[in-house]
Parts: C-alpha cells; sequence; structure tokens
C-alpha cells in the first residue's frame, strides 16, 4: 500500500507540471491583455509598457515560465494582477466556500444517488424504477445555469414568505456573523502555518459553527448552501443512480446471490451485505470523477447564487486576464483531483479484498 501511494504520488509530478505548462500557455494565447482588462479606455502604449514590465510581462514566454515555476516550487503562487494581493492569501479567503459547497454537494448527491439507484434495481421495471431513471435522466440533461436559476425563482421568489421559502444568494443573512476560530479559542497570536489553516478553516462556516456552538449562524449557513448545492449536486446524482442501478442489477445476477436466497438470507441482508458491496466499485470511481462536475459546476453555481469562492474569482480572473490567479487556481484543482483519484484508488482495496494494490 505505501509503495503504491509513493508511486502514484511520484508519477503525478509529471502531470502537475504537464497541466500547468498548458494552462500557463493557454491562457496567454487568448485575446486580451491584462493591461487593457485593468484599465479598459485608460490603457495607453506607454501605460501598458510599463504595466508589462512591471510583471514580468514583457519576458520571452520560457523564462515566464521558468520564474513562475521557480516560485512555485518555494511555495509562492504570486499575486494577482488585478487585486494585488497574493494568491495564496485569496485562497485561504475563498477556497473554503468551494470546499464546503462541495462537500455538501458530494453528501446530497452520494447519498440520494445510491438511494435511487437501489431502489430502482430492486423494483426493475416496475413503476417506482421507471419513474426514478426519468428523474435521472432530466437531471442529467439539465444545465447548472438553468436548474439554479429556477430553484432560485421557485424557493426565493414563489415560495417567499413562507416556510419552505430559501436564501437565493450570500452566505449568511443580514445581521448573521461568524466569529472566526482564533477569536473563539484566543488565538489571535498564532502565526505561520498554523494560523493559515485556523483561518481557512474559519471561512468554512459549516465547520466554524458546528464546532464552536454556533448553532444560530450554523443553521442559517445551511439553508444558504441548500439552493447551491442541489442545483450543482444534481447532474453528479443522477449519474450516480444510474450507475448503481446498473452496477447493482448485474451483481443481483451473479450465483453467489442466488446462493444467498437459497440459503434463506433476507432479501435487506442479501441486497447490503451481499449485493451493495460488490456493486460499489464502479460506483465510488464514479463519485471520484463527479468531483470535476462540483468544481466546474461551482463557476456557474457560485456567480448564480452570489458565492465568493474559487469558481466565481476564476471566472473573474479569466474574464480579467488575472494569469497568475487563473494558474494558481488551476494547480489547486490539479492537486485536489491527484488526491482524490489517490483516495478511490486506495479505497478499492477496502472495498474488494482481492484487490492488492502493491
Amino acid at each position: 500500500m505505501t509503495r503504491f501511494i509513493i508511486r502514484r504520488l511520484l508519477s503525478s509530478i509529471p502531470v502537475l507540471i504537464g497541466v500547468l505548462l498548458l494552462v500557463f500557455v493557454l491562457v496567454r494565447i487568448i485575446p486580451g491583455d491584462p493591461c487593457t482588462a485593468t484599465y479598459g479606455e485608460k490603457a495607453t502604449p506607454a501605460l501598458c509598457s510599463a504595466f508589462e514590465v512591471r510583471y514580468g510581462l514583457d519576458k520571452p514566454l520560457p523564462e515566464q515560465f521558468v520564474i513562475y515555476a521557480g516560485a512555485l516550487v518555494q511555495g509562492d503562487l504570486g499575486s494577482s494582477i488585478r487585486f494585488g494581493r497574493p494568491v495564496a492569501e485569496m485562497l485561504v479567503e475563498r477556497l473554503p466556500v468551494t470546499v464546503e459547497l462541495t462537500i455538501v454537494s458530494l453528501i446530497f448527491a452520494a447519498t440520494f444517488g445510491i438511494l435511487l439507484g437501489v431502489v430502482s434495481a430492486t423494483r426493475r421495471n416496475s413503476p417506482v424504477d421507471v419513474g426514478t431513471m426519468v428523474v435521472a435522466n432530466l437531471g442529467v440533461s439539465t444545465p447548472v445555469f438553468v436548474l439554479g436559476l429556477v430553484l432560485a425563482f421557485i424557493f426565493a421568489v414563489l415560495l417567499k414568505n413562507t416556510p419552505l421559502a430559501l436564501p437565493p444568494s450570500g452566505r449568511l443573512s443580514a445581521g448573521v456573523s461568524v466569529i472566526p476560530l482564533a477569536t473563539a479559542w484566543g488565538l489571535q497570536d498564532l502565526k505561520g502555518i498554523s494560523r493559515v489553516l485556523l483561518d481557512f478553516f474559519s471561512n468554512m462556516y459549516v465547520f466554524n459553527t458546528l464546532i464552536t456552538g454556533q448553532w444560530a449562524a450554523l443553521g442559517d449557513a445551511l439553508r444558504h448552501l441548500i439552493l447551491p448545492a442541489v442545483a450543482v449536486g444534481t447532474i453528479p446524482l443522477a449519474i450516480i443512480a444510474r450507475m448503481t442501478r446498473s452496477s447493482l442489477l448485474e451483481v443481483l445476477g451473479l450465483d453467489f446471490v442466488r446462493t444467498a436466497r437459497a440459503k434463506g438470507l433476507k432479501e435487506r441482508s442479501v441486497v447490503v451485505r451481499h449485493g451493495m458491496r460488490n456493486a460499489l466499485l464502479p460506483v465510488v470511481t464514479v463519485i471520484g470523477l463527479s468531483l470535476g462536475a462540483f468544481l466546474s459546476g461551482a463557476i456557474l453555481t457560485e456567480t448564480i447564487f452570489n458565492l465568493t469562492g474559487m469558481g466565481k474569482t476564476l471566472f473573474e480572473a479569466i474574464s480579467g486576464r488575472d494569469y497568475i490567479v487563473i494558474q494558481g487556481i488551476t494547480i489547486v484543482v490539479a492537486i485536489a483531483y491527484l488526491v482524490v483519484n489517490l483516495i478511490v484508488d486506495v479505497s478499492y482495496a477496502f472495498l474488494d479484498p482481492r484487490i492488492r494494490l502493491d
């Protein structure tokens, strides 16, 4: 197991370099430039020339890449061209929003997706099965931006002033605040990486309010996450439901399942203990790959629901040709992909003892 993990981590290095190089080149060949995006009509040739010198954009691309890669190795993600702030500082503020949305969306999609898939598989060709698959197909076919706007209209406009009303934007209601962990625990003087981690988890409002007992703020933060989580999690939910159904149907038709039934085991035991464990491998793979849907969907979802996370930050960076921010977010997303894929591969050995990673 240890050798497998080390081997995968080492093989990830060329992947990260390739992703960074590809993004580095692509963002510089698209039309537009940071100076014009920043200053608009005030951008003069002299101003843009000084702008390029200030940010090193006057150097050849290979030299720019070497300089950026050298800084990256030292842990420096650079500073935003548009905002003039360190990218690492922006990520500490905004990445928790996307992480929180991704976790809630993943829980929603995996829980209801697996449940619907099991119900559909155990009632094959029944009205329940047909209805579940119709809903799943609708979920896959509905774009995130359409579903997000529809949900906001229904729950914030049509159901306004009812118990079912939900907030259409933001992370907290007016007048509700979250006490940072450093303040709650009396660690204001903490410095270094420990303070960075503390600030990072402080900006995850659900986690922060849960462990510090800020119950009113916790309820408000969860209410604000419902609509974005449903919007971004519906497509993965539908895919997980369809995969669970097909995988479980295949397993339930195998000889060992018929033997379990012939021995007199209850149907619930046959499905849960014998069927689901063997059907989970492809489902776990789909859940891991769904991370891409969560992160890509977060760009539209955060814009629609006014959440200042990585998705909205990436959209603003692309619009403003902020190369440094685009590169920083890309490398973080690439690392997240690699880590999730590693976790999925390692989980195979626990789900199926016949698999030996080494």
